[in-house]
């Protein structure tokens, strides 16, 4: 468990820096592989939410207090610019709410009541997957709002550092990441919270594959918001399209600026068509190029 002392570390602060400094990226290197074993479960809680995503209505929620909640808000943000995943279809569920991501909330983390009154506020239902975190797997806010999202008929994946941990049987798709004792003990935004980065960093990224928002590992639904993702937009495209980066800019601006819209024009499909086969493809510009799986 993350708060276990190791007793490696008892004297850890007579050490000199070098020393301290292996210790935790070893202990770095060492969270990282500890998702390993997880790796059957994330992949069925993928395609299982997936499913449920690609209705057309469904959200992708998190919930989790402190340190927990904090890496929830840092993956789900993340997913409207890179994948143009509406924000609206993005929640959070956080432990005394949006100001415990910057300071810490006495007792918050206890108060299951509140974690009810969210999700019930929420409104979650069929369509909808949220993700609970928790390093020690025995979090009452993130305990109760599995519990009640899991009885409101959303699909629950819990992720937990402890195998001991109540929160994975109160969940549909439980991931345990067994990342033992702390470097320093108890200090879960280490190792514990790496490892929780990393499940995250999987599932959420997965998920916008499976639902067709990456091509050819490229980052199609990305929005071009600065000169930068412009630049960005305007090399995906000549790649995918096979053309000049000049062919690639007007196909662009035919577009709006649209990633998938510009490589069908840019391949010679007129606008409308573009439009069409897009939205018969379900987005997916693999279908809509005509490409199989």
């Amino acid at each position: 468990m993350p708060e276990t002392v190791d007793p490696r570390y008892r004297d850890l602060d007579a050490w000199t820096t070098p020393e301290v400094a292996r210790a935790i990226w070893e202990g770095q290197l060492a969270a990282a592989a500890a998702v390993g074993p997880a790796l059957p479960v994330i992949s069925r809680a993928v395609d299982a939410a997936a499913e449920r995503l690609a209705r057309g209505s469904g959200r992708l929620l998190y919930a989790g207090a402190g340190t927990s909640a904090r890496i929830a808000v840092q993956d789900g943000t993340e997913l409207a610019p890179t994948f143009d995943w509406p924000e609206e279809r993005t929640a959070f569920l956080v432990a005394g709410g949006s100001d415990a991501l910057i300071r810490s909330v006495e007792g918050a983390e206890d108060d299951a009541d509140d974690a009810r009154r969210q999700v019930a506020e929420a409104g979650l239902g069929a369509d909808d997957v949220l993700i609970g975190l928790a390093a020690s797997g025995r979090t009452p806010f993130t305990l109760a709002a599995l519990e009640s999202a899991r009885a409101a008929g959303a699909y629950t994946i819990g992720v937990s550092n402890s195998a001991s941990a109540a929160l994975l049987t109160t969940c549909d798709a439980p991931i345990l990441v067994d990342t033992g004792a702390e470097v320093v003990a108890g200090s879960t935004r280490m190792k514990a919270g790496t490892a929780q980065k990393v499940v995250l960093n999987m599932i959420s990224t997965a998920l916008m594959i499976r639902l067709g928002r990456v091509y050819r590992g490229l980052m199609v639904d990305m929005r071009p918001l600065n000169d930068k993702l412009r630049a960005r937009a305007v090399d995906m495209v000549a790649r995918l399209a096979a053309c000049p980066p000049d062919a690639a800019l007007a196909a662009l601006d035919t577009a709006g600026w649209n990633i998938k819209r510009a490589v069908l024009i840019a391949g010679g499909t007129s606008p409308e068509d573009a439009t069409q086969r897009l939205a018969a493809s379900g987005g997916n510009l693999r279908t809509a190029l005509g490409e199989s799986a």
